[in-house]
């Protein structure tokens, strides 16, 4: 029995991960060459600031034991998501307190790279670089695929892990087979991101800042990584991006409603130069929602579901979809496994594009339940920066750790109303 994955990213080694208990070869098929914890074309996001939220951290534990503590051995700094990480909201910084969530603050290369090498460690699996699909073979069922140089690659279970320029629709009507319908929220989000030497004595020793980006604020993250570097990133939608000439990026910086990355920027020696990304808005191709999807065949990860990377779900959604995989071994019937995959992309979905549909700059369908829950949700902030109770709750819901509906707890409710009535009655 071979399985193949198309793409070596973090869906892809997920997928392979889990795909190696149920066959006796697993084929990766990637097109960059891979040369070890360095950015690479193939994720344009690499250079980028990262976050892997905690559940994805404890899919990764369960698949790869040990690992954190491994990256952490190798210098990826770990810390409480709200003790030594600053997180603010709407210019509120989110109330410090313990959380019993772990940050991971390993660059994108560095924690890809670590997976990778756990992955090829496992019997049966094997690594094909600079190697390019070009099609799928079959008909009734798909039996391999096609690469760009002619040869054949036949195979039980394809699975497509190519990211958001996944061909996997155009594949499939060229055998006869329904497109996805394609979901869209365009943000026109943009960012800058350019590292820095860390000292100890910056954000007073903290690990990392997160300021939130919405429609005319600007914002962006420190976060610490290996080698004592910080990796701050600048975003800014709706088309107010910030700019890559040095002295506008600082300019920029200190434009944010807190001053932690501008004092990073403006103090720290830098260790490159800034490196633009544009990123047009989320992504959902309903895969779940195909009459008929042929046997054999499996799409996963930013193929399926490209969430706007402000919110840091896109690693954790797609170790759920890997889990939702490893469910349906060893022989995966295609409604079967997008219904489940659905379950955590549907929440994830919810979550990024109802805070997006927030704004009236951002076109997009706005449900009767979005409309209803935006006054209490933009509330959510002021009560986070003064209740510790409110903060736990809100990261381990952004954190994937606990359901939305945690938020509605009749509990946190009340604290989230009170919090508002107090700065009313402040005024």
């Amino acid at each position: 029995m071979t399985a193949v994955v198309l793409g070596a990213g973090i869906a892809g080694l997920f997928s392979a991960r889990v795909l190696a208990e149920a066959f006796d070869r697993v084929l990766i098929i990637e097109r960059d060459r891979l040369d070890g914890a360095v950015p690479r074309r193939g994720v344009p996001q690499a250079r980028h600031v990262h976050g892997l939220m905690d559940r994805g951290r404890q899919i990764m534990e369960e698949l790869f034991p040990g690992l954190t503590a491994e990256l952490a051995a190798a210098g990826a700094p770990t810390t409480d998501v709200l003790r030594g990480s600053r997180w603010y909201i709407a210019g509120l910084r989110v109330h410090p307190t313990d959380t019993g969530l772990t940050a991971l603050l390993a660059s994108r290369p560095m924690l890809e790279d670590a997976i990778l090498t756990r992955v090829l460690a496992m019997p049966g699996v094997q690594l094909w670089q600079r190697r390019t699909a070009a099609g799928l073979l079959g008909g009734r069922a798909i039996t391999g695929v096609r690469l760009a140089d002619g040869e054949e690659v036949p195979a039980d279970l394809v699975v497509d892990a190519t990211g958001r320029g996944s061909r996997a629709a155009d594949w499939l009507a060229a055998l006869g087979y329904q497109r996805p319908v394609e979901e869209r929220i365009d943000v026109d989000l943009g960012y800058t991101s350019r590292m820095f030497r860390r000292k100890p004595d910056h954000l007073d020793g903290d690990l990392a800042a997160v300021v939130s980006t919405t429609p005319g604020f600007h914002g962006g993250s420190a976060i610490t990584l290996e080698g004592d570097r910080w990796h701050v990133t600048l975003s800014g939608m709706l088309g107010d991006h910030p700019p890559t000439d040095p002295v506008e990026f600082e300019r920029f910086a200190a434009t944010l409603p807190v001053p932690d990355l501008h004092e990073i920027v403006r103090t720290a020696e830098p260790l490159d130069d800034p490196v633009p990304h544009r990123f047009r808005g989320s992504l959902r191709r309903r895969y779940d929602r195909i009459a008929a999807a042929p046997r054999g065949f499996l799409v996963l990860g930013d193929a399926m579901s490209s969430f706007n990377p402000l919110y840091a779900q896109g690693m954790t959604v797609a170790a759920q979809q890997a889990l939702a995989l490893r469910s349906c071994l060893p022989d995966p019937v295609p409604a079967q496994f997008y219904q489940r995959a659905a379950v955590p992309i549907d929440i994830a979905w919810q979550m990024s594009t109802q805070a997006d549909l927030r704004f009236p700059g951002v076109q997009g369908p706005r449900s009767l339940r979005s409309r209803i829950l935006s006054p209490y949700t933009s509330r959510m902030p002021l009560a986070a920066h003064h209740d510790a109770e409110v903060a736990h709750a809100f990261m381990r819901a952004s954190n994937l750790t606990a359901p939305p509906s945690s938020l509605l707890a009749p509990a946190i409710v009340l604290r989230v109303l009170r919090a508002s009535s107090q700065e009313r009655s402040a005024r």
